[in-house]
């Protein structure tokens, strides 16, 4: 068979995997499956529901006067997979409350599945005890969670991975790994140092790290006290080199703005940023505009607020296109794990 042939053939088969594909995401193929967003990122759902080819679930949502929250599923779900879309923002108390008054009323409508996704999983920082009389406020979560049932959870870069363990239903914890790696390859920075913040998230730095062909540092950090942070020395050569600090999250900023400087006095380069929860409370934005990074590239785990956009050398993924093929596999019983690499 010629060459020729065979070219064509790969065409007809190329096009026809293009034509399934788009049948596969549209509205018939998902018709025993719902996906839902609360109130946390609207955005964020809409995306998701476009990548799908779907149209978000009808839900009402408010607030009433008093202060307490309610929720009311206004289509039938009897006996279909029901998806929740709710990240944590900057309002934790309220968005797991939306989210339990969600899944409960699902629950209650019948739903034969609810997959919970969470793109970012408040009170994650706190997942042991660090002094006497603490809570461990991850796993109060967790059990919160499973005491109103559901089925799955789907959730992005957890500030610890042994959070997976407090729960007893399966958890897809998916990573922005591909999307740093995606935007950081595209650049070419040469002579790049990729700097873990502390040793906890130096298996994460290590892995981009490998990825980008890039060599590998770690900052020692002490907390002297609540949501401050001093780093002490660097481990690794980045004298002369451009640094990549990455984190999984950002929150008042003082961990990276230390970490900057401390970079500075041992005289690296240009320096980036990369994190994929962008808290930025207090501070943060404020501190951010005002230090020496080339780049902060943030995800859209937590909604970014007008103010935060105004940070001029500021990139925002998304992780719309993430969160859809999970969904899609688990729909369709197909394996996620290409996704947590």
């Amino acid at each position: 068979m010629s060459s020729t042939v065979i070219s064509e053939q790969e065409t007809l088969t190329n096009n026809f995997q293009e034509s399934y594909n788009r049948k596969t995401m549209n509205g018939h193929h998902f018709s025993k499956m719902k996906l839902f967003c609360g109130s946390s990122h609207q955005e964020l759902g809409t995306k998701v529901a476009n990548e799908l080819g779907i149209k978000l679930g009808k839900v009402q949502l408010s607030t009433f006067s008093c202060g307490e929250l309610y929720a009311r599923i206004e289509e039938t779900i009897r006996g279909k997979e029901a998806f929740i879309l709710q990240t944590i923002t900057q309002e934790p108390n309220n968005d797991y409350m939306e989210l339990f008054l969600m899944i409960d009323a699902l629950k209650r409508s019948s739903a034969s599945k609810i997959h919970v996704i969470i793109p970012h999983f408040g009170y994650a920082r706190q997942d042991k005890k660090s002094a006497p009389r603490e809570p461990i406020s991850s796993r109060l979560i967790s059990d919160l969670l499973s005491a109103v049932g559901f089925n799955r959870l789907i959730t992005m870069d957890l500030h610890s991975d042994q959070i997976q363990g407090f729960f007893n239903q399966p958890v897809d914890h998916l990573t922005a790994l591909p999307l740093f790696i995606d935007h950081f390859s595209k650049k070419n920075i040469s002579d790049l140092v990729v700097v873990a913040p502390d040793t906890g998230r130096a298996k994460f730095a290590k892995r981009l790290a490998d990825k980008l062909h890039a060599s590998l540092a770690v900052m020692h950090k002490t907390r002297p006290n609540h949501n401050q942070a001093e780093i002490t020395n660097v481990i690794g050569d980045v004298e002369g080199k451009n640094v990549l600090i990455v984190d999984d999250m950002v929150d008042t900023g003082g961990s990276v703005i230390s970490g900057i400087k401390a970079l500075k006095e041992f005289n690296c380069k240009d320096a980036y940023l990369a994190t994929t929860h962008a808290v930025f409370s207090g501070p943060c934005i404020d501190r951010l505009k005002n230090s020496d990074f080339k780049e902060i590239v943030i995800t859209d785990t937590i909604p970014p607020s007008e103010k935060i956009k105004t940070i001029e050398n500021l990139s925002i993924l998304s992780t719309a296109k993430t969160f859809a093929e999970t969904i899609k596999r688990n729909y369709e019983n197909k394996s996620i794990s290409s996704l947590f690499a």
